[in-house]
């Protein structure tokens, strides 16, 4: 791995960030209002689903274990955040203090944004008279996905700023990938979100990663200019 200035990013053109913010970030606005008014066809999509997967569950004991071992405790959000904090710490050590308090404000701007979302939807999770797991709090949108999706994103930008090489970036993007797939895919299996719960984290927190790395993006434009 070949180190790149960590203090000054390629350019992205505007048009295309804008481009892929609303990728994201229309899509999640229309889940959420979707949610919010229950709309029918989705509500029943959900519950069609979830019936199924928790079907699934009872019958498969092992699979249920190992899907608990999985969020709990690979997959869980304080295990991304203590990886986004050892990224944090990592990027103080080699001098980029203005990129590291970027990193963590990202984490926590995306926390806020997560709970403020839940409280304001608060929807029910799923009921089951034999639950194979549980979780407290409201459902919409899942903190597993959203924090693994923040999280994995920003680790993926932060081996690209660094010149990660092919063998590297491979590696480090097939487990990305897992990690965000596997912890929405257990979260609907145990029974404790509803499949659009984990769509709308997986959707709010990709917006987040985007509007992470074009805006510090475009402040370290403006820096190199009025330093011109």
């Amino acid at each position: 791995m070949h180190p790149a200035s960590t203090d000054s990013p390629p350019r992205p053109p505007c048009r295309r960030a804008t481009l892929v913010a609303a990728l994201f970030g229309v899509p999640g606005l229309l889940l959420l209002l979707l949610v919010e008014l229950e709309w029918g066809p989705l509500t029943a999509l959900d519950k069609d689903i979830a019936r199924t997967t928790h079907r699934w569950a009872v019958a498969d004991p092992d699979a249920t274990q190992a899907s608990r071992i999985l969020t709990d405790w690979v997959w869980d959000p304080w295990t991304m955040r203590a990886l986004c904090a050892a990224a944090v710490l990592w990027l103080v050590a080699r001098g980029a203090r203005r990129l590291a308090l970027w990193v963590a404000g990202s984490c926590l701007v995306a926390s806020v944004v997560q709970q403020a979302l839940k409280a304001a939807v608060d929807r029910p999770r799923p009921v089951w008279s034999d639950p194979v797991d549980s979780a407290h709090y409201a459902a919409f949108p899942s903190g597993h996905a959203m924090t693994a999706a923040v999280v994995c994103g920003l680790l993926l930008w932060l081996l690209r700023l660094h010149g990660a090489g092919p063998a590297l970036w491979r590696t480090a993007l097939a487990l990305a990938v897992l990690s965000v797939a596997g912890v929405g895919l257990t979260r609907v299996w145990l029974g404790v979100h509803w499949p659009t719960d984990v769509l709308g984290g997986w959707l709010f927190g990709a917006l987040v990663v985007v509007l992470t790395v074009t805006t510090y993006a475009r402040g370290t434009a403006r820096r190199d200019v009025a330093g011109t």
